[in-house]
């Protein structure tokens, strides 16, 4: 029984922020025509009011981020184009990343090392991963049960480590940059700014729960392994 309630905990600790986020995101994706203008607009806009107008504005399906090195916020099309309060609130949270840079803050620049050394050995990790079977097929030996951990904790680990790194700097972009603009300006129709406030926490906590995730993942090649 202890054991049952135990794997529930975990469970529910690992799996609970992610329904969490997305909950969250769906949930103000409703009206979808809310605002009078879009993510991308009020990104544009924001930019251009922090003087960062060379900070180009683009859409992607490669998740909402800001790219330090290319300079670019970037936002998925229910974002870019849409008029919910989701979007108009990412977008904002990603523009507080731009305001990051611009102040030289320097937890995005530490994220941005680590994103730099996690993307090889991601590759590194999903190369050994592709192998392994090859290898357990060829020699039927118990190096290939050890590639396979080394290639998971290589392609999961790193990226969990950036993630649950990174909080700090995701929680200040949202109330530290975005936030205050929102207010200040006046961008939300009265009556949003609580739930504006739910958004911003759950775009912070996305990493997070995307490494949680990817914990769980780690954890069922560790029992892949012990089979």
């Amino acid at each position: 029984m202890f054991y049952l309630v135990l794997i529930c905990f975990i469970v529910l600790v690992v799996v609970g922020p992610s329904y969490w986020v997305k909950h969250t995101m769906k949930k103000y994706s409703e009206p979808a025509d809310r605002y009078s203008f879009t993510g991308a607009q009020l990104a544009r806009d924001l930019l251009n009011q922090a003087n960062l107008r060379h900070i180009g504005v683009e859409e992607t399906e490669s998740g909402d981020h800001y790219d330090p090195l290319e300079k670019m916020v970037r936002l998925t099309p229910d974002k870019f184009n849409g008029r919910s309060l989701t979007a108009i609130t990412v977008a904002a949270h990603e523009v507080g990343h731009a305001i990051q840079d611009r102040d030289n803050y320097p937890p995005l620049a530490f994220r941005t090392r680590l994103v730099q050394w996690a993307a090889p050995a991601e590759k590194l990790g999903a190369g050994i991963l592709m192998l392994a079977p090859v290898i357990m097929t060829v020699l039927r030996s118990p190096t290939a049960g050890l590639l396979f951990l080394v290639g998971g904790i290589l392609t999961l680990g790193s990226a969990a480590v950036v993630h649950a790194l990174t909080l700090p700097m995701e929680l200040n972009a949202s109330f530290a940059r975005a936030l205050p603009i929102l207010e200040r300006e006046r961008y939300l129709i009265d009556g949003d700014l609580p739930h504006a406030r739910r958004l911003l926490s759950a775009a912070a906590w996305t990493y997070v729960a995307a490494s949680l995730m990817t914990l769980l993942n780690m954890a069922r090649w560790l029992a892949i392994l012990r089979r």
